[in-house]
C-alpha cells in the first residue's frame, strides 16, 4: 500500500474533531502522487460527504469544467480539502477543526511534492497563506520558501454568482501556463 492509500485510511479513520460525529464519510484527497498540483479548497459538501470523494457535487462540475477549459486533465491532478469532513450546513470550519486536519494536508504535500498548490477560495488560502480577500488576489503566483502557490476563487463561489465561472476558466488557464513553464 502506498503513503497516500495509508494517508487515506487515516483520514477515514480520524476522530480528532466534533466534525467526525456529524459526517457520512470523510473525504480524503484523490488523484496521483506524482501530480504537478494540487487543488485546496475549504471542505466537503453534502455530495463528497454522501461519496467519500472530493469534489463530486455541483463546484466539483464547475472545477471540472474549467479545468477542461485550462486544458487539464482532472485525472492528472490531485484534488484536496483543508478540512476533510463537512461541516454542518456547509458552514466554514472552525480553526479548531482546521487545525485538526491540517497534518493531514501537511503529508499530501509532503508525498505528491507538486510543482503548485493551486488555492481555492478564502477559506484555504487563510489557512494556507494567512490571505485574505480572494478577489483581490486571485490569479496571482507566490511563492513561500520553495513552494509556488496560485490563488483563485472557489468554484462554489460561480453558484451564487454565476459571472465568475469565465474568472475561474480564465485564472485555471493562467495556472496550466504556469505549469507548461515549468516553474521550478
Amino acid at each position: 500500500m502506498n503513503d497516500l492509500s495509508n494517508l487515506s485510511l487515516e483520514v477515514t479513520a480520524c476522530h480528532k474533531c466534533n466534525l467526525s460525529s456529524t459526517r457520512k464519510k470523510a473525504v480524503p484527497g484523490m488523484g496521483p502522487f506524482d501530480s504537478e498540483v494540487i487543488f485546496v479548497g475549504e471542505a466537503p459538501g453534502r455530495t463528497e460527504d454522501e461519496e467519500g470523494k472530493p469534489f463530486v457535487g455541483t463546484a466539483g462540475k464547475i472545477l471540472s469544467e474549467a479545468l477542461e477549459f485550462a486544458g487539464l486533465d482532472r485525472s492528472s491532478v490531485y484534488i484536496t480539502n483543508v478540512v476533510k469532513c463537512r461541516p454542518p450546513n456547509n458552514r466554514r470550519p472552525s480553526k479548531e477543526e482546521k487545525e485538526s486536519c491540517s497534518n493531514y494536508l501537511k503529508k499530501e504535500f509532503e508525498i505528491i511534492k507538486p510543482k503548485i498548490i493551486c488555492i481555492l477560495g478564502n477559506t484555504a488560502y487563510g489557512s494556507l497563506l494567512d490571505g485574505n480577500e480572494i478577489t483581490k488576489n486571485r490569479g496571482k503566483m507566490i511563492k513561500r520558501g520553495d513552494q509556488w502557490y496560485f490563488i483563485t476563487i472557489h468554484p462554489a463561489a460561480v453558484i451564487y454568482n454565476p459571472e465568475l465561472k469565465q474568472v475561474l476558466k480564465d485564472d485555471l488557464k493562467v495556472l496550466a501556463q504556469k505549469l507548461e513553464s515549468k516553474i521550478s
